[in-house]
């Protein structure tokens, strides 16, 4: 099999498939958090929120699925295990004991947040480093996902 030819040099996939990484690491540990706050939740709220955070880490494990599969559509591997996701995440995982759901809330709040705005910067990376505007427009599709469920997210704390 001869060279991938998508119109990306070496380089500019191997940049963009970075940028996907990141964005992957960092979804890839909102998620885990999403789900160590559905299980743990409690409070008179339980039922509801057990149910908007299964509603939201479902959310990321698509988004999941399909950074992984645009990272391997550029000919690079994707990462995979939790060390990768840790080395490479902006965010933090939460590995503190049990908290308030007001306080899961809030901490997703900050996260979802943090994600939006590394992707801005990563979206104008996209296109005017690696010249790669199709991983810019499936970054912006991403943002948009991350921006209403910030929102969802921000509507619980008023």
């Amino acid at each position: 099999m001869g060279a991938i030819q998508i119109g990306l040099t070496d380089d500019q996939r191997a940049g963009s498939a970075g940028l996907l990484k990141a964005a992957l690491a960092d979804v890839y540990v909102l998620y885990t958090k999403t789900r160590k706050y559905h299980w743990n939740v409690e409070g008179t709220d339980f039922h509801d929120l057990h149910k908007f955070f299964e509603s939201q880490y479902e959310e990321l494990d698509t988004a999941i699925d399909e950074i992984a599969e645009r990272i391997r559509a550029l000919g690079v591997y994707s990462t995979g295990s939790f060390k990768e996701f840790l080395e490479d995440a902006r965010i933090k995982e939460d590995s503190n004991g049990q908290i308030s759901a007001m306080q899961m809330i809030e901490n997703l709040l900050n996260d979802q947040e943090a994600i939006i705005r590394d992707l801005r910067i990563d979206i104008k990376r996209a296109s005017s480093e690696f010249d790669d505007d199709g991983n810019a427009d499936f970054l912006t599709g991403l943002l948009k996902s991350h921006e209403k469920m910030a929102w969802m997210l921000r509507s619980m704390l008023r």
